[in-house]
């Protein structure tokens, strides 16, 4: 019987195997067909032979795509490059693997190396990680922000053969299609899309769309004159054609933006990171100062060390997050986040949530409603109201649990040193030699047996202790000083191990932490007020140049400009805004209105000019003093610059020193200075005991 298997098995082989030879004969032939060939030799040109890094990005974001957590950063790059990558799909998807591969390759190393450091410690890795998360958002916005410089200095090159091309043709629209035809440059796709909104059928609706997606304001100036110039023709101006000085003066503006984000980076390029570092020294700067100290254990391995770590990373966490929104370069694109649907909106519409998120809202005409909607619009923040208060109530609920989840831990980490300490005077010169730490972790352990006895019964007597002592093996051969001395410093161990529990002024302060952070929201919102304000003078003369680029141009009236001042304003949108609204009302009126809102100087001068242009003087005569001082403006502006950078970075330097400050004050001097002088008084105080 089994040789007739093994005949079956024999026979089911040959028999497969003679199939696989038909089969490959067969298709042998099939494959010489001249079809098959035909396709081979179109696929020759267009396989790759060797590794493509544009494939593995590919495959790399599809990857990302699919993985939750790291599928938010995808979404948040893609809303930056789409803007500057106009449906191109696959430099979008390039770009995005490329940022993100780059910023994991540095975040993932960083969190490796804090997980090897602070293996000790659970609760400063936790707090670590959490923060590290936060980095990465710091390694995505530079990297965009390279690609938006990159453009905005591709620009220059781009508005100089413009130049060029509008001499030949004489045509806005052909001269930016010629200029449009180098692939190799990220501006070039713009300069298309420019071109299809100038010779679309309706080029003022697609002109409005652009607006919304250009990834620059000089690109929107440029877009809105090069339309302008073709609707209502170009003209000699001093013998030179209109169109190429407004072209220049855009030029101008970039050059002066360049310069300004070139020096802002210089300044702010190393404060993040020394913002981050003393997070990433606190533990190995410990374990110097024990190693070295052995004095100061007791510090840094009880509660007051843990708490003041604690402290330099609270001030280190929200030192970052300043020097971030101090840094930012104001660019069109920085505001990308999903402002349709984000977490909180999809939080607010369950109704239960909604009904206690709605207690907290001010009520509608309330004074206080009215005066948290200003400093949103005052802010530039994208957040509704609701969302406001979704973020204050949910800072404040972590901010209470994790204040008594700390406030616990705090409590286990002094009980633990009791019991893991070493029992023994502190040595000021040096450590305890093995065979002295050894003796003095037996008697920790002695110790121990009697704090477990005792443990939680917080009425123990110094007597009721003492008998447990007398009647235990380790004390039965002791006289009664040994006795004596033990009873003290058990009885003292016992002591702190008891009242190491969560009390009601802990409770109170978790409240008050919670109010705090209850109040950071709208902290932020003021510092970024207060951020813009700095910036209150370069808008203005922003605002100068666009009404010099648009004066001279027939048929531009003051609602015109005032609809392009609304376009390119950040820091005065709200009142613009309202004017815009009003102006059919009644032109005049609408001005002095916003004149009233308005109290920056330079800005009150623009609109008194308006003023006069709408019923006395032509718009070019209104502004005739912003064409003769254009070189006195062009310097005032370079001056404003330097100061805005200078003030930006001394404001940044003392946020961004005030952690690595507290680290070596707080963490390293006091203690050594403050204990080691406790230390050598008591040692001053026991030797003047012995010799007496």
């Amino acid at each position: 019987m089994d040789n007739q298997i093994i005949y079956y098995i024999m026979g089911g082989a040959g028999a497969a195997f003679v199939i696989i030879i038909l089969a490959y004969v067969f298709l042998s032939k099939k494959m010489q067909t001249s079809e098959y060939k035909r396709i081979q030799r179109l696929q020759q040109g267009t396989k790759e032979k060797r590794f493509s890094s544009e494939v593995l990005l590919q495959k790399l974001y599809l990857t990302y795509i699919k993985t939750p957590f790291i599928k938010r950063y995808v979404l948040k790059i893609r809303r930056r490059l789409e803007i500057i990558n106009i449906d191109d799909e696959y430099n979008t998807r390039k770009g995005t693997a490329k940022i993100l591969t780059k910023s994991l390759g540095i975040v993932i190393p960083v969190m490796l190396i804090t997980i090897i450091i602070t293996s000790s410690n659970y609760l400063l890795m936790f707090i670590l990680l959490i923060f590290e998360l936060f980095m990465i958002d710091t390694f995505i916005d530079g990297s965009v922000d390279k690609i938006d410089n990159k453009i905005l200095k591709e620009q220059i090159d781009f508005f100089g053969e413009i130049r060029h091309a509008y001499h030949e043709y004489n045509m806005v629209e052909e001269a930016i299609y010629q200029v449009s035809q180098d692939d190799e440059k990220d501006v070039s796709r713009q300069g298309e899309k420019i071109y299809e909104i100038l010779i679309s059928d309706d080029p003022e609706m697609e002109l409005e769309k652009y607006y919304d997606i250009a990834p620059n304001s000089f690109l929107k100036e440029f877009a809105g004159i090069s339309y302008l110039t073709k609707e209502f023709g170009d003209r000699k101006v001093d013998g030179a054609s209109l169109y190429l000085k407004n072209v220049n003066n855009i030029t101008q503006e970039m050059q002066l933006e360049i310069l300004k984000r070139d020096k802002l980076n210089y300044v702010f390029q190393s404060l993040s990171v020394i913002s981050i570092a003393p997070v990433l020294l606190l533990e190995p700067l410990k374990n110097w100062a024990i190693s070295n100290f052995s004095f100061t254990s007791s510090w840094y391995l009880g509660k007051p060390g843990m708490i003041v770590q604690i402290i330099i990373l609270i001030l280190t966490f929200v030192s970052y997050i300043l020097v971030r929104k101090l840094k930012d370069n104001g660019s069109t694109a920085m505001n990308t986040k999903n402002t349709e649907n984000p977490w909180q909106e999809r939080l607010y519409k369950k109704k239960p949530i909604k009904k206690i998120v709605d207690l907290f809202i001010p009520k509608d005409g309330t004074k206080e409603r009215r005066k948290v909607m200003q400093l949103l619009k005052d802010s530039a923040s994208s957040q509704k109201i609701q969302w406001l208060y979704i973020n204050r109530i949910c800072i404040a609920i972590v901010t209470f649990f994790a204040s008594v989840i700390i406030f616990t831990q705090l409590h286990q980490v002094a009980i633990n040193y009791v019991y893991t300490e070493p029992t023994t005077d502190y040595d000021i010169i040096g450590g305890l030699s093995e065979k002295d730490e050894a003796k003095a972790m037996e008697l920790t352990k002695q110790d121990n047996v009697f704090l477990d006895q005792f443990r939680g019964k917080i009425n123990t007597t110094e007597e009721q202790l003492r008998m447990a002592i007398e009647n235990s093996r380790y004390y039965e051969d002791a006289d009664s000083g040994d006795i004596d001395k033990a009873v003290e410093r058990i009885y003292n161990k016992l002591q702190i191990v008891n009242s190491e529990y969560l009390q009601w002024f802990e409770l109170l302060l978790a409240c008050v932490f919670a109010v705090i952070g209850y109040m950071a929201p709208i902290w932020i919102l003021y510092f970024q007020v207060k951020m813009r304000q700095l910036e209150m003078e370069d808008e203005v003369m922003q605002f100068q140049t666009i009404i010099m680029m648009l004066m001279r141009i027939e048929r531009v009236n003051v609602e015109m400009i005032l609809e392009w001042l609304e376009r390119y304003s950040n820091i005065f949108k709200a009142p613009i805004t309202r004017c815009v609204n009003n102006y059919e009302s009644g032109a005049w009126e609408a001005l002095e209105q916003m004149k009233d809102e308005v109290t920056y100087l330079p800005l009150i001068r623009i609109i008194e000019s308006l003023q006069a242009a709408v019923e006395k003087i032509p718009i070019a005569d209104a502004f005739d003093e912003l064409d003769s001082e254009r070189d006195y403006y062009q310097e005032k502006r370079k001056e404003s610059n330097e100061r805005l950078i200078k003030r930006k970075g001394m404001i940044g330097k003392v946020i961004g020193f005030a952690p690595m400050v507290c680290m070596f004050v707080g963490y390293l001097i006091i203690p050594l200075v403050f204990i080691g002088l406790t230390s050598m008084s008591s040692s001053f105080e026991s030797m003047t005991s012995t010799t007496s």
